[in-house]
């Protein structure tokens, strides 16, 4: 990329999330600030052995031995899903998380980048968070950046509030207004709290299914108050941010809604989601009219509904203003990848809590 440093060119992003749905991948032009143009998107799913390896391999840190299991059904499935793709000049690749521990200083992603690069003949920018973690940062989340270009992509005119909704919720405010995503006020992000992985955790250990489809178990139940009030008394909601969670972190409350009637268990543990978005908002510099929904979430409208609810705002999926909920998070990572690439940093004080404006990534080319 010598000497093309400024032009727009055209990148992929695939991300594989706690969910462990599947890999999606999309592709956008940007000069890595700006975007330009979207391109192709598309997912592949996990088969249910994949998903059993990789869930055996939740918690594990390098040099365990369910890590290299994992790692070759990472791998193989991101090799399938951007195979034959068009266009694209650059990879970022997330890889699957399997452990997060900001307060120890270190995460896990597992998946090569030197391997995709070598079976794809693409240049693929891998380890997007490790240098973050060595200046003191969470590590997390990453998108806000992406999240600041989108901003700008649909003429927002001032503030602006994305919601991610995946296994943890995190939400970004990003001004638009700023010339610079990295800028003081540009973008302020952190983890709220759980989201999808309790609710889907309940729902595969009673055999209801990965999911609650369109939150209909939990509209059928009763929220337990007492289990919610308790939850959101959690002192790490008090903790200012930038902050991020384990995907497991409040897995207590698995316990918590054992002996409850399945609908009821699905109804609580959705409020509890719903409930941290609504304590995470006291955090922002001014409480948002209108909040932008992506990730597997927003197709829960039980989920949605007790999200507007929990924080007087309308929910809306960020399809409302002309953005793929499904392909964000994989933009976000093609947009990294250019950031890179071209020596932008890709996170900050504001969005991870790292010392100062940070570039992570490592490069790998075809060999």
């Amino acid at each position: 990329m010598a000497g093309k440093e400024k032009r727009p060119i055209w990148a992929a992003g695939a991300m594989s999330g706690t969910s462990f749905d599947g890999v999606d991948v999309a592709v956008i032009e940007t000069d890595g600030v700006e975007i330009v143009d979207f391109g192709e998107t598309r997912s592949s799913e996990y088969s249910e052995e994949d998903r059993e390896v990789l869930r055996a391999a939740m918690g594990a840190w390098p040099g365990e031995a369910r890590v290299d299991k994992a790692a070759h059904v990472v791998e193989a499935a991101h090799i399938l899903a951007l195979s034959g793709l068009e266009n694209a000049e650059l990879l970022g690749f997330h890889g699957q998380t399997l452990a997060h521990d900001p307060a120890g200083g270190r995460t896990h992603q597992v998946g090569d980048g030197q391997v995709l690069a070598n079976a794809l003949g693409l240049e693929v920018i891998w380890d997007f968070r490790s240098a973050d973690m060595g200046l003191g940062g969470q590590g997390a989340p990453l998108a806000p950046f992406y999240h600041w270009a989108c901003a700008r992509w649909i003429s927002a005119d001032g503030p602006t509030v994305f919601l991610n909704l995946g296994g943890v919720a995190n939400i970004s405010y990003v001004d638009p207004r700023l010339d610079a995503s990295e800028a003081t006020d540009a973008c302020l992000a952190f983890d709220t709290g759980p989201a999808n992985a309790p609710i889907d955790d309940l729902m595969s250990a009673r055999n209801l299914g990965r999911f609650d489809k369109d939150g209909a178990l939990a509209a059928q139940g009763q929220i337990d108050m007492d289990i919610l009030e308790r939850m959101l008394a959690d002192p790490w909601f008090d903790i200012a941010p930038p902050k991020s969670l384990d995907r497991d972190a409040f897995a207590a409350l698995a316990t918590e809604v054992a002996d409850l009637p399945d609908a009821d268990a699905a109804a609580t543990l959705t409020a509890c989601s719903a409930g941290a978005v609504g304590r995470a908002l006291s955090h922002l510099p001014q409480h948002p009219q209108t909040i932008l929904a992506t990730g597997g979430g927003r197709r829960n409208a039980t989920f949605m509904a007790m999200i507007a609810d929990a924080t007087a705002a309308e929910v809306q999926a960020v399809e409302e203003v002309g953005l793929d909920g499904d392909a964000l998070e994989a933009q976000a990572f093609a947009y990294l990848a250019v950031r890179v690439a071209r020596g932008l940093p890709t996170s900050a004080p504001g969005t991870t809590g790292v010392a100062a404006p940070v570039g992570g990534g490592r490069r790998s080319r075809p060999s």
